[in-house]
């Protein structure tokens, strides 16, 4: 049923799922790749609590069983989707590190990747990460952004910690914007229009409040931008400061090597 929670995923199920073949046909004439394919565009629509089983054959045009004989269930069939998602991320492995500027164009070539990923596919957000199975494009996608780090004299858990600051601001940042949008979507406001209604009021409520730094601020903000945030300047000034931040760090251990 559409909207239902799906059951945890197997992770050993999923993992075989996911290093399996995808193309190969069944019975039915359906493949693992198509399911997934047909799951992706579907919740890129509606989303993916939206989703179900159904939903997939419907627009495959077969029986609901006929899934079953390729996917477990929804939870096996959104670790494939996760992992479908990035699956061309990057043209070859070494994309990023030849990416001008150095580790930083790198991280900033990494970081754009990822964003466009996480807006193309706004249900994304709603797959919980932290034990999503590891599945060939995941972990192609982490070697591949891991080593324009490497030979910079950090230590593993520094790469990995430094790569993790970058993606974590980066998926942030994508979800407040895919929650602007959905808001958007949702009051058949834009933000600006939004912004011109609330603007007058907020003037008038906030005057004489004891929150004259947060009346001043948020003003200035929903002037400039016409909205109460905007997901593309938080991307570039959080990614900025976080480069900077680890510039130094870089150095230091670069000089000692």
């Amino acid at each position: 049923m559409a909207g239902r929670k799906a059951a945890a995923p197997d992770p050993a199920r999923s993992l075989a799922l996911l290093w399996g073949s995808h193309t190969k046909p069944g019975r039915s004439g359906l493949t693992v790749r198509a399911i997934v394919d047909a799951a992706i565009a579907l919740a890129d629509v509606s989303g993916l609590e939206a989703l179900s089983m159904r939903t997939v054959a419907e627009r495959l045009k077969v029986g609901t069983m006929s899934l079953y004989t390729h996917v477990p269930g929804k939870g096996e069939l959104t670790d494939l989707m996760f992992d479908q998602a990035y699956g061309d991320l990057y043209a070859d492995p070494d994309e990023p590190l030849n990416q001008p500027g150095g580790w930083r164009g790198a991280l900033e070539f990494i970081a754009l990747r990822n964003w466009e990923v996480l807006t193309a596919h706004p249900w994304i957000h709603e797959v919980p990460t932290m034990r999503t199975a590891l599945g060939p494009n995941i972990t192609r996608k982490y070697e591949t952004e891991l080593r324009p780090l490497d030979g910079l004299g950090l230590t593993d858990v520094e790469m990995d910690s430094a790569l993790a600051l970058v993606l974590t601001h980066v998926q942030g940042t994508a979800r407040a914007g895919a929650e602007q949008l959905r808001t958007q979507r949702d009051s058949g406001l834009s933000d600006e229009e939004w912004w011109r209604q609330i603007s007058p009021t907020l003037t008038t409520v906030m005057s004489g409040t004891h929150f004259p730094t947060a009346g001043r601020v948020g003003t200035s903000v929903g002037e400039h931008f016409q909205s109460a945030m905007d997901p593309a300047h938080a991307l570039t000034f959080g990614l900025t400061t976080i480069l900077d931040g680890l510039t130094p760090l870089i150095s230091s251990r670069s000089a000692v090597q």
